[in-house]
C-alpha cells in the first residue's frame, strides 16, 4: 500500500520544474515535452496527468510515459489510478519522475512518500508552489484515499486543502479512533 506524496501540484507555466523530492519533479505540458528539461533532470518516467492523449514526447532512450486517462473534472474517477501511479513512481529507479498536467497548476496524481499525511504533503508542495489548485473532486478523492491508508483523515473537522467545504467524515463503526 502506498502513502501520500504529491497532489494538486504545479509549476508556473514555462518555468523550471520544481522538485518535490530529489527524484520527483512537477511541470506543465511545455516543460514535459522539452528534451533539455528531461535530460537535465535525468527523467526516465513521465506521468501524463493532463488527460491529453497522443502527445509526442521526445524520443529519448529509456524514457517511459504513463498516461492517466482522466480529464480534469471534479467527478472524474482519479482514485482508480492512485495505486498504479504511486507504484510506478516508487519503482522508477533508473532516474527521476516528472509529473505534468497541461498548465502546471492542477496535477492530479500522487505517489509514495515517507509516511506523509495528505495535509503534510499539501503543505510541502504549497511552500514551493503557492498557486496550486486541485479541483474539489480530486481533493475529496485524496481525502477518501487517506482514510483508506491511515484509517483517519489528517485533520478531521478542519480542511487543510483548497476547498474548505470538502470533508470526508470517518465511519466510526469501521475506522480506528485516533
Amino acid at each position: 500500500t502506498s502513502d501520500l506524496r504529491t497532489l494538486g501540484l504545479g509549476a508556473a507555466p514555462g518555468s523550471d520544474p520544481p522538485s518535490v523530492s530529489a527524484r520527483l519533479f512537477l511541470s506543465d505540458l511545455d516543460s514535459a515535452l522539452n528534451p533539455s528539461v528531461l535530460v537535465c533532470r535525468n527523467v526516465t518516467l513521465v506521468v501524463n496527468a493532463s488527460g491529453l492523449q497522443d502527445l509526442s514526447y521526445p524520443p529519448l532512450e529509456g524514457l517511459h510515459v504513463l498516461q492517466v486517462p482522466v480529464q480534469d473534472r471534479p467527478h472524474a474517477p482519479l482514485k482508480d489510478h492512485f495505486e498504479q501511479v504511486a507504484e510506478r513512481i516508487q519503482h522508477n529507479r533508473a532516474g527521476s519522475t516528472l509529473v505534468h498536467c497541461t498548465a502546471g497548476r492542477s496535477h492530479r496524481v500522487y505517489g509514495p512518500s515517507e509516511g506523509l499525511s495528505l495535509c503534510q504533503a499539501h503543505q510541502l508542495v504549497l511552500e514551493q508552489r503557492p498557486f496550486i489548485r486541485p479541483n474539489s473532486g480530486f481533493w475529496r478523492q485524496l481525502m477518501e484515499y487517506e482514510l483508506v491508508l491511515f484509517g483517519r483523515n489528517s485533520r478531521p473537522g478542519r480542511s487543510c486543502g483548497p476547498d474548505p467545504g470538502v470533508r470526508v467524515l470517518r465511519d466510526r463503526s469501521t475506522a480506528p479512533q485516533p
